[in-house]
């Protein structure tokens, strides 16, 4: 996992992301590079299972290419045919994680893919998005496991 370590002063709101002038009294060291679900995870909120879950669900959304992108795309185009993945071409490796993509979704069912999307594939934090979904502080830890749960008996872990 990359690392990119930073100091940042903790105060009553929580850590300070300004680095002024002023002498800290207590710091903490925060990985800017860490995942909202592997943030989770190192801390014990997500068993293995759930963890493994949500990521084969980022790596297939990543596949899918289902982010929204905003310029030309500049990937360097096979010549070979795209030989390797299963003997797939690359359209047809990016439909098949499309597909595994929505198909755990739909296992996640509705009410909690939001959750599931938000955090696993957006990397938005867990209290963002319960502010954003209008949820009550602190309840998306159990929504995000159940959905978590139900994706990994999809994916078969």
């Amino acid at each position: 996992m990359k690392r990119e370590l930073v100091e940042r002063e903790v105060t009553v709101e929580g850590p300070r992301r300004g680095s002024g002038a002023a002498k800290r009294k207590r710091s903490v060291t925060v990985n800017l590079a860490e995942s909202p679900l592997g943030w989770l995870h190192a801390r014990g909120h997500l068993d293995d299972r759930q963890f493994d879950a949500g990521e084969r669900l980022r790596m297939d959304y990543e596949r899918a290419q289902l982010a929204p992108s905003i310029t030309m795309r500049w990937d360097p185009v096979r010549v070979d045919g795209g030989v390797g993945g299963a003997g797939l071409t690359p359209s047809e490796r990016r439909i098949a994680a499309k597909e595994r993509f929505d198909g755990a979704m739909r296992e996640a069912g509705r009410g909690l893919s939001d959750v599931l999307w938000r955090v696993v594939c957006a990397c938005e934090s867990l209290p963002s998005a319960e502010k954003t979904l209008k949820w009550p502080a602190r309840s998306g830890k159990l929504v995000l496991g159940i959905a978590l749960d139900r994706v990994a008996g999809f994916y078969r872990l």
